[in-house]
């Protein structure tokens, strides 16, 4: 049996765990890796891109900062999520705000001393992508559609950082991005559908909440409308191996987010919205091996 002491600093860590959303992190990571290994670098021996420790360390740096990153939202949000969130609220206070803030300044100090052992470019580009995280949280989400637009980006950024370090150009990685940005840009205006209470109270001025629900509807239906172009596109223009199987099935799963969406009206609606299109980024992931099944048999074996 653990002692009362032992509970609370159990209860801590998965307080922390929560606040960074160690389960988004792990799952950043992998994808990066995953790209790395079977889209940018699909010629490059395994070994040699496991082990590359320049990319450890941009990985490990993309890590750092984004979990830096979601403390910083989180002390900003603090208010608003215990009225959107209040059970995951309750647990995140177990760690005090004051604690969040040195965990958020120790681990940008990390990731851009990790940075400093890649390149000077490096530092510059974490060291921007850190004051945007903290710009976006302190001041542009606020701003309706703008602040979307911004964290969209900033989500995808850890994936550009990949994409320029091996230097694959080839057309068909930019229309994944933007198969990707597009979904996360609809994610993002799903959430803002989801915490209607909190930003209410907190007088913040989002798309549902300064130009009603049904234009938030409209503008998220017209993203999902131009994410099915480019998924139409890696189905029919591109040799994307079995993967195609993936964007079929995104397809049909956004045409019934489509249809759900239009029925919504309750704060549990919009959840279930959100998570279908977070099942759908996450099943992109893992449907990477399906690019090439050979290739990753052959690297298994």
């Amino acid at each position: 049996m653990l002692s009362r002491k032992n509970k609370l600093l159990l209860f801590k860590l998965l307080s922390l765990f929560s606040v960074v959303r160690g389960y988004n992190i792990l799952v950043i990571t992998l994808a990066q890796y995953l790209a790395s290994i079977y889209i940018l670098a699909p010629d490059v021996p395994l070994r040699k891109v496991v082990f590359d420790l320049n990319l450890f360390l941009i990985v490990t740096a993309s890590a750092l900062t984004i979990a830096g990153g979601y403390i910083i939202n989180n002390f900003y949000d603090a208010e608003k999520d215990l009225i959107n969130k209040p059970t995951k609220s309750m647990l995140d206070r177990l760690v005090s705000q004051r604690f969040k803030l040195t965990t958020y300044f120790i681990l940008n100090f990390l990731a851009v001393f990790a940075a400093s052992y890649i390149s000077f470019r490096a530092v510059l580009f974490f060291s921007a992508y850190i004051f945007g995280i903290w710009y976006y949280s302190h001041k542009l989400k606020r701003i309706p559609f703008l602040g979307n637009l911004v964290s969209s980006t900033l989500a995808i950024s850890p994936f550009f950082v990949v994409f320029v370090y091996y230097r694959n150009f080839e057309s068909v990685i930019f229309v994944h991005a933007l198969f990707l940005f597009l979904l996360i840009l609809a994610r993002e205006m799903i959430k803002d559908l989801e915490s209607i209470p909190g930003d209410m109270a907190q007088n913040r001025n989002t798309i549902p909440i300064t130009y009603g629900p049904r234009v938030s509807k409209f503008m998220i239906t017209f993203l999902i409308g131009l994410t099915l172009i480019p998924a139409l596109l890696l189905i029919r223009s591109f040799d994307v191996g079995h993967m195609y199987l993936y964007f079929m099935a995104s397809i049909v799963f956004l045409v019934i987010f489509l249809v759900l969406l239009w029925k919504a009206e309750s704060q549990k609606h919009y959840v279930w919205l959100h998570n279908i299109l977070k099942f759908i980024i996450v099943a992109g992931v893992f449907s990477i091996l399906l690019i090439n099944m050979d290739l990753v048999l052959n690297r298994i074996l």
